[in-house]
């Protein structure tokens, strides 16, 4: 098997016993390490995309498939809204029982597909994983921005920081899964951030 120009093929038993390495040292922060692995190997995999916001989206989806991350299927794409599930996660599948989403890889490029080809900045969020026991992993954008007034928001999805959206800053302040609104006073102050 000859992997497509620009990949590597890595059985995902490495991946899922490298990510569990990765949870064991880091803990909460590892998920925002694998995805920020998965932003890099999406603005690699976006940046050839071309057309309108659909055919990215759908290019996109089938390159998923055809490297074997699973059967992703759009779900919802509005201007402002990405919805996609993804069946037989090789990720979850491997992964095992979890008492939380672990397809961390997968919401990075999402995050970058969605940050392409939408009119609003957004984090991503895996809202239902089969790893947790749902039938289909589900990962849903989330505007970054909201006031403390927005309707709450699933464990882990709050979106960056606007000014972090650059992905090249590495402060706690600046990961999804660990930006709340004071960390994101004091990221907008400049304390600790990089971007």
């Amino acid at each position: 098997m000859t992997p497509p120009p620009g990949y590597v093929l890595i059985r995902p038993e490495t991946l899922v016993a490298l990510q569990k390495a990765v949870e064991a040292a880091l803990g909460a922060r590892a998920a925002e390490c694998l995805v920020a692995g998965g932003l890099a190997g999406g603005a690699r995999a976006t940046a050839a995309l071309e057309g309108p916001p659909q055919a990215r989206v759908q290019r996109l989806l089938e390159a998923g498939r055809d490297i074997g991350w699973g059967d992703f299927a759009l779900e919802r794409l509005t201007p402002r809204q990405l919805i996609v599930t993804v069946g037989d996660s090789p990720f979850a599948r491997v992964y095992g029982r979890a008492g939380a989403p672990v397809c961390h890889l997968t919401r990075g490029v999402l995050q970058t597909l969605a940050s392409t080809v939408l009119e609003a900045p957004v984090a991503v969020a895996e809202t239902a994983c089969a790893a947790v026991g749902a039938e289909r992993c589900r990962f849903e954008t989330v505007e970054v921005g909201r006031d403390e007034a927005s309707p709450p928001t699933p464990p882990g999805s709050r979106g960056m920081p606007p000014r972090c959206q650059s992905n090249r800053c590495s402060a706690a302040c600046c990961t999804s899964a660990s930006w709340s609104t004071t960390s994101s006073r004091a990221c907008a102050s400049g304390s600790g951030c990089s971007a």
